[in-house]
């Protein structure tokens, strides 16, 4: 690997790519990845890193403007959340749709004219900017030895400082230095492990939570609570004592204030999720998910349903509610825990099976139906084996990511599932990320 000089080239941006940077060729045909440019674009780079196969180059000058870019506002860009923010949003839903059929093409191995028939037109999200019911922040003592919030930069884990997220709602889009403040006037310099922050809020329950996330140890819990309470109007104030790193391994849930989670409203039903529980941060969209694959896998009353990776009810619910027997498989305590009280307020009786999904699954014999919505990951190993062998005529698969959804669908095509329709959905507005609802039938 080498990086080039100085010396600046001319390019035309041809594409997005499934990532923060757009896609053009350099004057020797290799491709080259932009980061802040735009399909249509004529741009001036500066080639940063010289792969065999591929470049990486810095963004110089915009050149000649394409259709596709738009004026961003002022603060996109800082820490990174929105890097489509340059797009017009019809160029970020194409884009979008463009990046799933891609992948059918490339890692699923689908002919490109069936990947075009099978994906729809991307979902739209009403609300293109202050849409996240959750944001996630990282906190850090700076160099004054107070507190510091802000997002942790892709690639560095730099902490970057934050002031406010037009992602976010009104209510939380100036949470990060309101946080600021008020832990600074709450810690007082102390150092007690805090390392990460997440704040949700409900455009349709105003209910706001806020979740500490610190090492165990001493915590003034009770000055804490008081002082963003006051800064935030929370109704719910936790401390998660966890480890850090992408395991964070939860330890214990201490109640600082308020009732100790978080109430949403979807798809007709009042959910509960505590701060570790996964939740969807479009609401809106999230709702669109589920009205595809109930309407996709257009059910019976009494069909046997098995719903794997169900977090606290998402699609649940609505499957019992439709007359359903249904199956519910979660490995995450707090999450299994949600879903019980969440199917006991919505009056449905669901079999809650708190456990890894490859080893529960074969334990329930054949299905009519069943739904799957894993994690980024996708499924894992032995899943479709055990998928082939519960023989449901119907399928449903949630993904998001289109890379690994796209190898799924290779697999399951390969144990005798068909797809029949992808749909991408748009539940991250300004950022090349993208949800796929799919429906697969028995061959």
């Amino acid at each position: 690997m080498t990086a080039q000089g100085s010396t600046l080239q001319a390019i035309s941006i041809e594409r997005m790519g499934y990532g923060p940077e757009a896609v053009g060729h350099l004057a020797s045909g290799k491709a080259v990845f932009v980061p802040g440019a735009a399909p249509g674009d004529v741009v001036s780079v500066e080639v940063v890193e010289d792969r065999p196969t591929f470049a990486r180059a810095r963004l110089a000058e915009v050149l000649e403007p394409g259709e596709a870019r738009v004026a961003a506002p002022a603060c996109a860009g800082a820490c990174g959340g929105c890097p489509w923010a340059h797009l017009s949003y019809g160029a970020q839903l194409a884009a979008k749709r463009a990046s799933v059929v891609d992948a059918l093409v490339r890692v699923g191995r689908f002919e490109r004219a069936e990947a075009e028939a099978l994906v729809a037109p991307c979902a739209p999200s009403a609300r293109q900017w202050g849409y996240r019911n959750k944001v996630e922040l990282a906190c850090a003592v700076g160099a004054d030895g107070n507190p510091e919030v802000g997002l942790s930069e892709h690639g560095t884990g730099r902490l970057v400082p934050l002031e406010r997220c037009p992602l976010a709602p009104k209510a939380i889009e100036r949470v990060p230095r309101a946080l600021r403040g008020a832990l600074r006037f709450a810690l007082g310099g102390q150092d007690l492990g805090l390392f990460r922050i997440g704040v949700r809020h409900s455009l349709r329950t105003r209910e706001t939570e806020i979740a500490l996330w610190t090492r165990p140890g001493a915590f003034p819990r009770k000055a804490v609570a008081g002082v963003l309470g006051d800064a935030l109007k929370a109704t719910s104030i936790v401390r998660v004592m966890a480890e850090e790193g992408k395991a964070r391994k939860v330890k214990k849930v201490e109640v600082l204030a308020g009732r100790g989670c978080w109430g949403e409203e979807l798809a007709g039903n009042r959910l509960l999720a505590s701060a570790p529980s996964f939740f969807q941060v479009n609401t809106a969209q999230a709702e669109r998910l589920v009205g595809l694959v109930m309407e996709g896998l257009a059910l019976e009353p009494g069909a046997f349903v098995a719903d794997l990776y169900s977090g606290v009810g998402t699609f649940t619910l609505p499957l019992a509610q439709a007359g359903c027997d249904v199956a519910a498989v979660e490995s995450a305590g707090s999450s299994v825990r949600d879903l019980r009280r969440n199917a006991e307020a919505a009056g449905v009786d669901v079999e809650v099976i708190g456990g890894d999904a490859a080893r529960e699954l074969p334990e329930l014999g054949r299905l009519d139906a069943l739904v799957v919505d894993p994690p980024r990951s996708g499924l894992q190993e032995g899943i479709v084996e055990a998928i082939a062998a519960a023989a449901p005529e119907a399928m449903a698969y949630v993904s998001c990511d289109p890379q690994t959804w796209a190898r799924d669908m290779a697999r399951l095509a390969a144990a005798g599932y068909r797809l029949q329709a992808a749909t991408p959905v748009d539940l991250f507005p300004q950022t090349y990320h993208v949800e796929v609802a799919s429906i697969l039938r028995r061959a």
